[in-house]
């Protein structure tokens, strides 16, 4: 199997963990990991990295994210999502009473550089334990405020049924926000209460759920996306000739123009068009970063068993991205 990204629609009820495992089995490797966490009751976008292109998934962590969800007004949970068991009801007349307007200023307070605090059941360790281990063992976790950035927080419709007032919304923001949170403090800011029974995940940096595929559809050989271009559309890139490749491969620093300003890594291409390298900018040379050997021959994988077994077997967990 060659290296590459794989875009997955994970489907409900699936751990991010669980994609993994049925990813290994299907693609004949161990080495698949995943760029951002999506909570069991989450689906959309999962960004995986198969064998050497694990790689290059420190880069796609840290990218904005785009998502729709339903934030339901009028309850709260001691999850901030529907998994939670219930806190507070709100009465019919508070929920009735709700204005329009008042929901676009709670919401326009919530966009922006804005400080929010994480939900309780994150992953988030504290003092080296998850918090959300923390909560299942009976502690009362109370998590620092940290800045967010939320660039777009769009109400596209409301409906108001079983009592209670959903929103549905789109949001877009920096890596480290979360939706939860948003829906709790929207309810908070309007005095009734609130949380999240939707959330679909459309968006990581250039990679879209419409290029995506579920684990029940997805053909990994066909569906990967090579190396050298998940490389360039994730980092600025460097195009190599046939020396340059060879001698960068080797360790070598290689010449290059020192009126072109690159910060930060850059993807080496050779003119192949294979990725050679991570490259960095010193003056008039670039200097290797991580080099990307061309992948070995497809041979005989072995995939244990109890593998194959949880991926079929989806489990809950508590983890929250």
């Amino acid at each position: 199997m060659n290296s590459g990204l794989l875009l997955i629609d994970k489907a409900q009820g699936w751990t991010s963990h669980d994609a993994v495992a049925r990813t290994r089995r299907l693609a004949g490797t161990r080495k698949v990991g995943h760029a951002g966490t999506l909570d069991p009751m989450a689906t959309g976008l999962l960004v995986l990295g198969i064998n050497s292109a694990t790689r290059l998934l420190t880069y796609v962590v840290g990218l904005d994210k785009e998502y729709t969800a339903t934030i339901r007004l009028g309850q709260s949970t001691t999850t901030d999502d529907a998994e939670g068991d219930e806190l507070t009801r709100a009465t019919a007349r508070h929920i009735d009473a709700i204005a329009p307007a008042a929901v676009a200023v709670a919401i326009g307070a919530l966009t922006g550089e804005i400080s929010q605090q994480p939900s309780a059941v994150s992953a988030i360790k504290v003092d080296g334990k998850r918090a959300y281990a923390r909560v299942r063992a009976g502690e009362d976790v109370q998590l620092e405020s940290r800045p967010v950035t939320v660039s777009a927080f769009e109400l596209l419709s409301s409906t108001r049924q079983d009592g209670f007032l959903d929103l549905s919304v789109r949001v877009e923001c920096a890596s480290g926000t979360y939706i939860r949170a948003l829906a709790r403090d929207l309810g908070l800011a309007l005095g009734v209460g609130g949380h999240l029974t939707v959330l679909r995940r459309t968006r990581i940096g250039p990679f879209h759920i419409g290029d995506a595929a579920t684990l029940e559809q997805v053909k990994v050989a066909d569906d990967l996306i090579p190396l050298a271009d998940a490389a360039t559309r994730l980092l600025p890139r460097l195009n190599l000739s046939a020396a340059q490749a060879i001698d960068l491969g080797h360790g070598k620093r290689i010449a290059v123009d020192s009126g072109e300003t690159k910060t930060g890594p850059v993807a080496a291409i050779d003119p192949e068009g294979r990725l050679v390298g991570l490259v960095e900018y010193r003056g008039d040379q670039a200097k290797s970063l991580l080099n990307f050997p061309p992948d070995a021959p497809a041979g005989p994988t072995s995939i244990p068993t109890a593998v194959s077994a949880q991926a079929e077997n989806p489990s809950e967990t508590a983890g929250k991205s």
